[in-house]
């Protein structure tokens, strides 16, 4: 393909989870203003996986009315409502309306309808900064039996960014219609159309008439590969019934912990280390997503047992991040500048090791026909559901996790 089309194609995957990602890295900005507080990424968790309802419609069409579903339609819609949904936050997301007597944010509902692309809003947040926190003395009168008293407490006052949120809405708005631009060029532009393959292989299976096109050398190489007697039903029949099985649980495990379970403590983790480590964290490990990868591209290890092998070293990272989360307000060294490095490099490493199982899971997937993907989508979005049942009522519920004041929470 010409690099325009390569272009294209970067541009319009750019905006497939630009609205999330870039949602997450502005947290340490939105969090303090906002009553939802330190719960915020807990209901962010539960109400993007509400969204789950659209894949799952998508995996049952595909099963039972092949080929009836309009996918480009589909796509129109999805990058237009992320789209309208960034650029109406950047007006609203300090809007507050009543929900069962209890304030919320206008920001926490515009994103139920809308589910790899974390590098630009990362690097623009980078810029963006985060704002320092002054403790001011404030003097309060307490009115008791006719008697008033002084009391003397800190408040913490937030010093603005070099740019409001407001603004940062507006990018992620511009990035997404740019994405759709992209979209629209790679469906009706004339160079794409002549670069477009006549034939489509649904399903990994060619089409009637294009084996006979084939030349006698891809002709033998085909049927040398159907002597083969196939390891089980699915797909290609590469991998046995087993193999198959395991890699969608890693598949399903991985997706819970990267997309909920990690992100709704995220807060609680970090914040005791300051708003710097909150914000880095959260901007780094937004980095460390696109460059796993750019190191699948050159590393692509098929290897099962390596796969599993990284999983369980990610997956004890994360053990770490949560322990530091339950030890919250007053986490390990939360008084030492080791504790801020352990907490940004644990989730740096932690994304960046899981983002790789889960590109080399596709890989292998996608290899195996458009139905292997199709169920690839929808483990995926069983384990971010699974994950996202799971804390919810740990975090919101049973308040597991205590949040911490960074002007008045001493630890020893």
């Amino acid at each position: 393909m010409s690099l325009f089309i390569h272009i294209l194609a970067c541009l319009f995957g750019m905006g497939s989870w630009v609205s999330i990602n870039g949602l997450w890295v502005e947290l340490p900005l939105i969090v303090p203003q906002i009553p939802e507080g330190w719960y915020l990424p807990s209901y962010l968790s539960v109400l993007i996986q509400m969204a789950n309802v659209g894949p799952l419609f998508i995996t049952l069409m595909h099963r039972f009315r092949p080929g009836a579903l309009n996918e480009t339609v589909v796509i129109y819609v999805i990058i237009s409502l992320g789209m309208v949904a960034s650029f109406l936050l950047a007006f609203f997301w300090k809007e507050t309306l009543l929900v069962v007597g209890v304030p919320r944010s206008y920001l926490t509902t515009y994103f139920v309808g809308e589910g790899v692309s974390g590098l630009l809003p990362a690097l623009v947040a980078l810029i963006q900064g985060v704002g320092v926190v002054h403790c001011n003395n404030c003097t309060r009168m307490i009115n008791d039996t006719g008697s008033v008293s002084l009391s003397y407490e800190l408040q913490a006052h937030y010093q603005p960014a070099n740019f409001s949120a407001g603004v940062f809405f507006f990018f992620l708005s511009a990035m997404m219609l740019v994405c759709l631009g992209a979209f629209i060029l790679l469906n009706y532009h004339p160079a794409v159309a002549r670069e477009r393959p006549n034939a489509r292989y649904p399903n990994g299976v060619l089409e009637k008439g294009e084996a006979a096109q084939m030349n006698p050398t891809e002709q033998k190489t085909m049927i040398k590969q159907s002597d083969i007697k196939p390891k089980s039903c699915f797909g290609t029949g590469t991998y046995s019934r087993i193999q198959v099985l395991y890699m969608f649980f890693i598949l399903a495990w991985v997706n819970g912990l990267t997309n909920v379970v990690l992100p709704s403590v995220q807060s609680y983790s970090c914040l005791p280390y300051g708003n710097s480590a909150y914000h880095l964290s959260a901007t780094m490990a937004a980095v460390s997503n696109p460059l796993a990868c750019f190191i699948a591209m050159f590393f692509p290890t098929r290897s099962l047992l390596l796969l599993g092998a990284l999983t369980l070293f990610g997956s004890g990272i994360g053990a770490y991040i949560i322990g530091m989360a339950v030890l919250s307000p007053c986490p390990l060294l939360v008084n030492e500048t080791s504790g801020t490095f352990l907490i940004v490099g644990s989730w740096i490493f932690f994304i960046l090791t899981l983002s790789y199982v889960k590109v080399i899971i596709g890989v292998i997937l996608r290899d195996e026909g458009h139905s292997a993907l199709v169920w690839c989508g929808a483990v995926v979005q069983l384990g971010s559901f699974m994950g996202a049942v799971t804390m919810f009522p740990l975090v919101s519920v049973y308040s597991l996790f205590l949040s911490g004041d960074p002007c008045n929470t001493k630890c020893p």
